[in-house]
């Protein structure tokens, strides 16, 4: 399991309750929406997000595919927005794979500001005992700026309140993927 997506999905599945409340907060070709529809089943709610209105498509394409669009609302707008659509405490799980639509256009990526926005939105909308995911990648022309800006949020955030995990590829070129994991009391 050494993709970070792969490792991801399987910490959101050991913690996540199935039928729960959960906010794919970077849609992009619907990966982790799947996913979190698979644990959401019948009996839970999925909100999905991006920017892109191909990502919204290839999402909705791959969902129908797997019968599961029923299960998913789709949402074309930014994830600092999500309080929009999510009240405070109600998630049980939130996550975020930042950086640009796999094969897209590179011009078009997640961004500090936003991001940054997003996650601390993010935080007053997970449940006690609900966890964030966040796949960050770090290259490109932003990506270094928006990785220590939120790595420089995530320091400050009250311990007593939440736990943060941050891992690496240790071993690893090129800039890897950071996974963090951020669990909230």
């Amino acid at each position: 399991m050494s993709q970070i997506t792969e490792w991801c999905h399987e910490v959101i599945k050991s913690q996540a309750r199935a039928g729960g409340f959960y906010i794919d907060a970077t849609m992009g070709k619907g990966n982790d929406t799947l996913m979190l529809c698979r644990l959401a089943g019948n009996a839970g709610r999925v909100l999905a997000f991006d920017i892109q209105e191909e990502a919204l498509r290839i999402t909705e394409e791959r969902l129908k595919e797997e019968g599961m669009s029923h299960l998913a609302e789709l949402i074309l707008d930014g994830h600092e927005h999500m309080d929009r659509y999510a009240g405070a405490e109600s998630a049980d799980v939130i996550c975020f794979n930042l950086g640009y639509l796999p094969g897209g256009d590179h011009e078009i990526a997640t961004s500090a500001a936003t991001s940054a926005e997003a996650i601390k939105k993010g935080l007053k909308i997970l449940k006690s005992g609900g966890m964030m995911s966040l796949c960050i990648y770090s290259g490109g022309d932003t990506g270094f700026e928006e990785k220590e800006k939120i790595l420089e949020f995530l320091r400050k955030v009250p311990a007593r309140e939440y736990t943060v995990i941050v891992n690496e590829y240790y071993n690893r070129e090129n800039h890897p993927p950071m996974p963090v994991f951020v669990f909230k009391h």
